[in-house]
Order: C-alpha cells, then sequence, then structure tokens
C-alpha cells in the first residue's frame, strides 16, 4: 500500500522570476504549471523586494504565499555572471527560509531553487533541490565568464548548492548524464524536469497583428527571415551563424538575396557576458549591415509571429543543455538547424537539421538545403509539430510533483 502523506509546505526561491533568459522562463512557467495541477500542497514563493516590485506575472497570492526579502539588489542583477551577491543579502534570504513558519507552526517540507543562478546558502531541515540546467560552465567557461574572478564566485557557488542539494533536477538527459559524470553523483540523485513549450506557441497565421509586429521592427510583411533566438554571448557561437549566413548569400542570386538574417535577444540589459560588440564589428566588417538585424528584447506575442513566418530558425551554440527556442520553433512551424552540440540533438530529434557548431562552411551548407528546398521546409516543419507537442509544462510539473513527494518520504 502506498504511503499516504500529509500535504507538504514547499518554498521556491522566485528571485531569477524577471530573467529574460532560461533560468526565468522555467521558474515562470514550472511555478505556474506546479500552482495548476497540485491542489493538495502549499507552496510559498521567496523572492526579493526588486524582483516583486517589477513582476507583472507573479501567482495570486491566495494560491502562493510570498515572502519578500528587502535586499540591497534583485538576485538576478547580483548573481550575474560578472556579479556577486552581497553576504547581507545572502543573509538576509537564509533567514527568511530558515524562520518561516506556516500558522499551524509547521516549517518547510522541502525548498526549491528553480535555477542554480540564484542559489544561495540555506538553513533548513527541509529537504532541498536544486535545477542545475546546464554544464555550459565546465564546458566553455572561457565563453561564459568575462574574468577570472567572476568564474572563481560562479563555481564555487555551484559546487555549494551541489553539495546542499539532497536531488538535483535538470532539463535534458543529455544535462543529466554531464552532472551525474562532473559532480560524481548517482542516477537516482539527478532527474529530469524538461524544459517545454508554452501554450502561447502555436502558428499565427499572416495577416494584420503579423503585419504590425514586423513594422514594429522594421521589418516588411512579405520579408524572408532566418531566426536565431537567445543570448547574445560567445558560447552561443552567433558569430559562425554570421559568418556562415554571408558565405551562404555568396552562394545565390537573385531573390534569395534578399533573406535577412534577425539576431532576436537582449543585447542591451542583459546580466551575462556579451558578444555583442564582437558581433557588430563582424556584420560591419562583412559588408551585411542591411542583412543581418539585432531586433534587441522580444517578448512573446510578437516572437509568435517571427517564428510562425520564418524559413529557419538556427541555434549554432557551441553547448546547450536544452535549447528552448527549438521547441519554441517547431511549435509555431519553422523548421530547426542546430548544432550537434550538448542536448540539442536529443531536443530535435529527427524534426531537424543538424550541423557541427565548429564549421561555418557546415552551417551554411544546411542553410543552403533548408533555404533553397520549399518541399524539405514543409517537411520539417510537420515534424517539428509532433515533436514540440510531447513536451509539456504540466507534465514536467507532475515530474516535479512526484520528486517532492519521493523526497517527504
Amino acid at each position: 500500500m502506498a504511503l499516504s502523506l500529509r500535504p507538504m509546505r514547499i518554498g521556491i526561491d522566485a528571485s531569477c522570476w524577471l530573467n529574460r533568459r532560461g533560468f526565468g522562463r522555467f521558474t515562470r512557467e514550472l511555478v505556474g504549471a506546479l500552482l495548476e495541477i497540485d491542489r493538495r500542497n502549499e507552496y510559498v514563493l521567496f523572492m526579493d523586494a526588486a524582483t516583486a516590485g517589477a513582476a507583472q506575472n507573479l501567482p495570486d497570492e491566495g494560491r502562493a504565499t510570498r515572502v519578500i526579502i528587502q535586499t540591497s539588489a534583485a538576485a538576478t542583477q547580483a548573481a550575474s555572471a560578472d556579479g556577486s551577491r552581497s553576504l547581507w543579502d545572502l543573509l538576509r534570504m537564509r533567514r527568511a527560509v530558515a524562520s518561516w513558519r506556516a500558522s499551524d507552526g509547521r516549517e518547510l517540507d522541502v525548498f526549491y531553487f528553480p535555477a542554480d543562478y540564484t542559489y544561495f546558502p540555506i538553513r533548513t531541515s527541509a529537504k532541498v533541490i536544486v535545477t542545475k540546467h546546464d554544464m555550459t560552465d565546465r564546458r566553455v567557461p572561457e565563453l561564459l565568464f568575462p574574468s577570472w574572478r567572476s568564474r572563481f564566485l560562479w563555481e564555487a557557488k555551484i559546487r555549494m548548492a551541489m553539495r546542499r542539494a539532497d536531488l538535483v533536477f535538470t532539463v535534458s538527459e543529455n544535462s543529466r548524464s554531464d552532472i551525474m559524470h562532473a559532480f560524481h553523483l548517482d542516477a537516482n540523485q539527478v532527474r529530469v524536469v524538461s524544459d517545454a513549450v508554452d501554450p502561447s506557441f502555436t502558428p499565427a497565421l499572416p495577416g494584420a497583428e503579423r503585419d504590425e509586429a514586423f513594422r514594429r521592427y522594421g521589418f516588411q510583411p512579405d520579408e524572408r527571415l532566418v531566426l536565431y533566438v537567445g543570448g547574445i554571448s560567445p558560447h552561443k557561437n552567433i558569430d559562425t551563424l554570421v559568418t556562415a549566413f554571408e558565405r551562404w548569400r555568396r552562394t545565390v542570386t537573385g531573390s534569395a538575396r534578399d533573406v535577412r538574417l534577425v539576431l532576436i535577444g537582449d543585447y542591451v540589459a542583459d546580466v551575462f557576458h556579451s558578444s555583442y560588440p564582437a558581433i557588430r564589428k563582424l556584420i560591419e566588417s562583412g559588408g551585411l549591415r542591411t542583412s543581418v538585424r539585432f531586433t534587441g528584447y522580444m517578448p512573446d506575442a510578437d516572437m509568435r509571429h517571427f517564428l510562425s513566418a520564418a524559413d529557419a530558425l538556427v541555434l549554432p551554440s557551441f553547448y546547450e543543455g536544452f535549447g528552448l527556442p527549438a521547441l519554441e520553433a517547431m511549435a509555431c512551424g519553422a523548421p530547426v538547424i542546430a548544432s550537434s552540440a550538448g542536448a540539442l540533438p536529443e531536443v530535435v530529434a529527427d524534426a531537424g537539421l543538424l550541423f557541427d557548431p565548429y564549421s561555418a562552411d557546415a552551417l551554411a551548407n544546411a542553410l543552403g538545403r533548408v533555404l533553397g528546398d520549399a518541399d524539405l521546409r514543409r517537411a520539417m516543419t510537420e515534424r517539428g509539430y509532433s515533436r514540440a507537442a510531447q513536451f509539456t509544462w504540466l507534465a514536467s510539473a507532475r515530474s516535479a510533483v512526484a520528486a517532492f513527494e519521493d523526497l517527504a518520504r
């Protein structure tokens, strides 16, 4: 007979709620799905005041209690690759968790960090779970950290988080294997709670809304586009994409040369190490100023229109723990060209086209195949719809609740 558990008190670090990369999306989507499917357990969101004040889409307080901690800086800024959180801020977060009690006097049963990015040393009798999304920090550290100091501080934080965790979540089997190897963990110590596709990412038909979205960013509705979506960081390998795009353009004539490469991602306020100046210089030196465009941060409502209209989405990363933009693109009907590194082959499977991220020629050839063959694009689109449908946040939330309950036992 299964053991009957009393309802649990589950604390969640929500400090990276506003992060515009995968950390923030994972936190927002997973917490929302947890609150949708789990009406039995009580959830408590811990966050710094700056995050609480700026967030517009926090869950209703009747469903998740909020504990707001006054800190000197927002965690998403202070915990960046080139930053560090003050000792006092860490102590304030630690004390808030240690002192929390339910109305009946009970402490937390589980405390969950959806991202190691905002981990802080924690003192609690609760079981602790930390999500380590990937091993980019070990695979390509020279491309991720701007200084030895930032690399040292990040490594110290991650080691501390891994030692403290009773269980580690990650987002793919590839990352799970890497994490187990790097930290000498057993298979039962690391579980996959996958990234997934928000239901809002569905094909958007041509029409007035798409036309308006395109014009907002300076594009005409009938333009052919190749997209990149993600961070503007060195390990994302955008320079190889720009080089490959320029090489492909040299092989075509006529209207094919009107295809534009659109780089979607925050290059202004992103807190991680940026390669924007180097990429901008590469664009200028290659004479691609009118053919390659940065849009900056783009909200989902606009991105859906761009993904639905694109001839292809390219993810050229040297390493990805998952590669969520690939799923979002497939859900909207965009053919996906992805690097063969990290978890991208696992996520894309047979729905996309893979290439060696260290070869601009390989990527140029992939661009030529996809952009020059409408039948191939249609086939990739259909396979992409099927692949994206296999990943849902509700399924990920069920996996997380099962892990919470296992720990409570």
